[in-house]
């Protein structure tokens, strides 16, 4: 069986024993979640750019 670190607390654990995959638990899981519901984790975004030009990279407008 494949062992896999969880993101969240990188302990090592098998993929097939896991209901929360990537996770090892639903716990991580939940921690992993609040961490983006709390802005702690973000996707790097240009945004200075996007509002100089008015519009998004996929060439959606702020109008």
């Amino acid at each position: 069986m494949p062992e896999i670190r969880c993101p969240t607390c990188h302990k090592q654990f098998e993929t097939e024993a896991s209901k929360a995959m990537p996770f090892c638990s639903p716990r991580c899981k939940l921690i992993d979640l609040g961490k983006w519901l709390d802005e702690e984790n973000s996707i790097p975004t240009d945004i200075e750019q996007s509002l100089e030009e008015g519009s998004f990279k996929d060439g959606t407008d702020w109008d």
